[in-house]
């Protein structure tokens, strides 16, 4: 395999990596702060196209690939972790459900406003119970006449809440199949729905700047056309949607992990100690050289599963394993970044302090490192 970047590939990194440094980074730690949405950052990465890179033009989308998708989550999340994940959930678990498995007229409905960047949605499918058990779900949909009667609840959401969201899809326990399990399906739930309530957002260690709510359904009624796929194939749609969607988590990872090697060496040269710059130092200069071995090994760990499945291959192992790896490293490598800044690293102002606050999450969303390893093994037979 040939990993190296086309001309055009080459430019989208460039572009978003501009955007990140120039306007992402001015602003995004007051955005941290005080908990605060970046409205603004978000409209300018609609017009810039980076909602529709994965999604063909006929439905409003730029026309590109998933691996678009990745390079621009890299590139923003080496400078924050909460634009690119805001991202990353609008499109891999937001819009990515309707593309794949909707109707053409949910589609026409609702890919629009989603591709352009003008509207965000949220995928309902960890509940307060059930977090890495997702066939443990207990959310119920009761198919009265024409309607869906929904109950139940979901947690930690991502984009479930702001101002531009637009809808929530809900997977759900709609019925018994002839062995006995849940039968589970998904359904669109638009926001403002009478019995969908969205609690307060979460008071949150990291990502602080991304939108994040718990949900309830109280005998909330939705048309029956409103069922996303065919019924009772919930649980395989969200299996795709998840091993997708962990690549791209990588990815993130990666940048994160990347911008604490950019950031180690700015500091590394500007900071003197004992006469000179501590980047004259083989202590420091190991730290540094070991942090970037380990985002270029996860880099290429989510290059070939981004391979694997745009080639059409199987690529269930090779995802588990590059969002596996990518996690890992970009908690070592935070917390390298902070030693390496000392006290500063323990202080807001300074971004590594940013990166290790959110660099612990990508070990738990998406699925855990656990889980991860429990695909790993699966898929080798075990």
């Amino acid at each position: 395999m040939d990993f190296r970047l086309t001309d055009e590939q080459t430019a989208l990194r460039e572009s978003v990596r501009d955007f990140a440094r120039e306007v992402v980074a001015p602003v995004i730690a007051e955005h941290y702060e005080k908990h605060t949405f970046p409205y603004e950052v978000i409209r300018q990465m609609g017009k810039m196209g980076l909602f529709g890179l994965p999604f063909a033009e006929e439905h409003g989308g730029m026309g590109g690939d998933y691996f678009a998708l990745c390079l621009a989550l890299e590139e923003l999340a080496r400078v924050d972790s909460s634009v690119a994940i805001t991202l990353e959930a609008a499109v891999s678990l937001g819009a990515m459900p309707i593309y794949r498995f909707g109707s053409d007229e949910q589609k026409a409905t609702w890919l629009p406003k989603l591709l352009s960047g003008e509207a965000l949605a949220g995928f309902g499918l960890t509940e307060p119970g059930t977090g890495s058990d997702a066939a443990g779900t207990q959310t119920r949909a009761v198919l009265e006449g024409d309607q869906w009667v929904i109950n139940g609840s979901k947690a930690f959401i991502t984009n479930s809440g702001t101002d531009i969201t637009t809808l929530v899809t809900v997977t759900a326990v709609t019925g018994t199949n002839p062995d006995g399990s849940k039968e589970l399906s998904t359904i669109i739930v638009p926001t403002g729905t009478p019995g969908f309530t969205v609690a307060p957002g979460y008071s949150k260690v990291g990502w602080t700047a991304s939108d994040t709510h718990e949900l309830t359904f109280d005998n909330c009624r939705v048309p029956a056309a409103n069922l996303l796929g065919e019924r009772g194939r919930g649980f395989a749609q969200f299996l795709r949607i998840l091993d997708e969607g962990r690549i791209a988590i990588a990815a993130l990872a990666v940048g994160l992990a990347q911008g604490c090697v950019d950031e180690s060496i700015k500091y590394a040269k500007e900071r003197e100690a004992f006469g000179r710059p501590i980047g004259a130092n083989q202590a420091i200069q190991f730290k540094i050289a070991d942090m970037e071995l380990k985002a270029h090994t996860a880099r290429l760990a989510y290059y070939d599963a981004a391979a694997r499945m745009l080639a059409g291959e199987p690529f269930k192992r090779q995802a588990a394993i590059a969002k596996l790896h990518a996690s890992t490293i970009a908690v070592d490598n935070a917390r390298e970044a902070t030693q390496i800044h000392g006290g500063y690293g323990f202080m807001n102002e300074y971004p590594v302090a940013r990166f290790w606050r959110d660099s612990k999450i990508l070990e738990i969303g998406e699925g855990t490192s656990e889980v991860q390893r429990m695909i790993i093994a699966r898929d080798l037979g075990l």
